[in-house]
C-alpha cells in the first residue's frame, strides 16, 4: 500500500511497513546513526536516528531505523526539539566513547561541547574500551556471519563486547566483519608478513590466485566453503580468487566476446 509522508514540510511516497530511516535515506535526507548498517537488522541502540512523527494529530518522538509506517503522516527529523535529544545522546556517548573519529564528528556537527551533567571522558589506552559505544553491529555481524565468535558480556558500567571470558575463540574465522561494520573503529586488527591478528589470535592470509593480493584467512575460506555446501547440499570448492578478481571475471569474459 502506498503512503503520502510529508517530511520537513514535503511530501514522498513511502510503502506500508517502510521504516522512517529508509525512507529518508532514500529521498537523501540527513537522519545520522550509528548503529544502523544497511546489511543487518535495525536494532536502535544508539537512538540518533529519534524523529518526531506526528499521525492522528499527536507528536510523538520514536527512533526511526525500527518503526514501520502504517499510514500517512508527518515527520520532523532536525526540529529543535529533537536536535536538543540528539545533543544529550552524544554528549552520553562521548562520555562512553571518547576516542569514536565518527562519534567526534557528530558531536562538532550538533555543537556538542563539554556538558556538566555527565562526568569528563577517560580516554585509556585500550582503543576498544575508548571507542566501542556497545552498539551490537559487531557481535551481531558475527553472529549472522554463523560464527558467534564474539558477544556483549557483562551488565551496567562492566558491559563490553569480548570473546567467551576473554580468551582467543576457536569459533573466530578471522574475517574482520566485526571491524568493518563498526562505526567508531573501536576493533582494531593488524596484516602484516601474510597474517592477520584479531582477537587475541593469528591466521596465515590466503593470496588470490590472480593477483596475488592477500585477501582472506584459510579458516575464513574454510567456513564460507562449508556453510554454502550446507546451504546447497553440494560440496563447494574454497575460493581462490579476491572479491575484485572475482567481479572483474565476468567483464573479461564480455570484453572476450565482443571484442573490446
Amino acid at each position: 500500500m502506498s503512503l503520502n509522508v510529508k517530511i520537513n514540510g514535503k511530501t514522498y511516497k513511502a510503502e506500508a511497513g517502510e521504516y522512517i530511516l529508509e525512507v529518508c535515506r532514500r529521498n537523501r535526507i540527513l537522519v545520522p546513526t550509528l548503529c544502523h548498517h544497511e546489511g543487518l537488522s535495525g536494532l536502535g541502540a544508539c537512538r540518533l536516528c529519534v524523529v518526531e512523527v506526528n499521525e492522528g494529530g499527536g507528536n510523538r518522538v520514536v527512533v526511526s531505523c525500527v518503526y514501520p509506517l502504517s499510514g500517512d503522516c508527518e515527520v520532523f527529523t532536525d526540529s529543535e526539539k529533537i536536535n536538543g535529544i540528539r545533543r544529550t545522546l552524544l554528549s552520553m556517548l562521548k562520555t562512553k566513547a571518547p576516542a569514536g573519529d565518527r562519534l567526534a564528528s557528530l558531536c562538532a556537527m550538533y555543537g556538542v561541547g563539554e556538558d556538566d551533567r555527565f562526568p569528563p571522558p577517560k580516554v585509556g589506552k585500550d582503543r576498544l574500551a575508548a571507542a566501542c559505544i556497545l552498539c551490537g553491529l559487531c557481535a551481531q555481524a558475527c553472529s549472522t556471519m554463523g560464527t558467534g565468535a564474539i558477544s556483549t558480556m557483562g551488565r551496567g558500567t562492566g558491559k563490553k563486547i569480548s570473546t567467551p571470558y576473554g580468551e582467543p575463540s576457536a569459533d573466530c574465522t578471522g574475517c574482520t566483519s566485526c571491524a568493518a561494520v563498526c562505526p567508531t573503529k573501536a576493533i582494531e586488527y593488524t596484516e602484516a608478513k601474510g597474517r592477520r591478528s584479531i582477537w587475541g589470535r593469528s591466521f596465515g592470509l590466503v593470496r588470490c590466485r590472480e593477483c596475488g593480493r592477500p585477501f582472506a584467512t584459510a579458516e575464513e575460506l574454510a567456513f564460507a566453503a562449508q556453510r554454502a555446501a550446507d546451504e546447497s547440499g553440494a560440496a563447494t570448492a574454497v575460493p581462490e580468487l579476491c572479491e575484485d578478481c572475482r567481479r572483474r571475471k565476468p567483464s573479461d569474459v564480455m570484453a572476450f566476446a565482443f571484442g573490446i
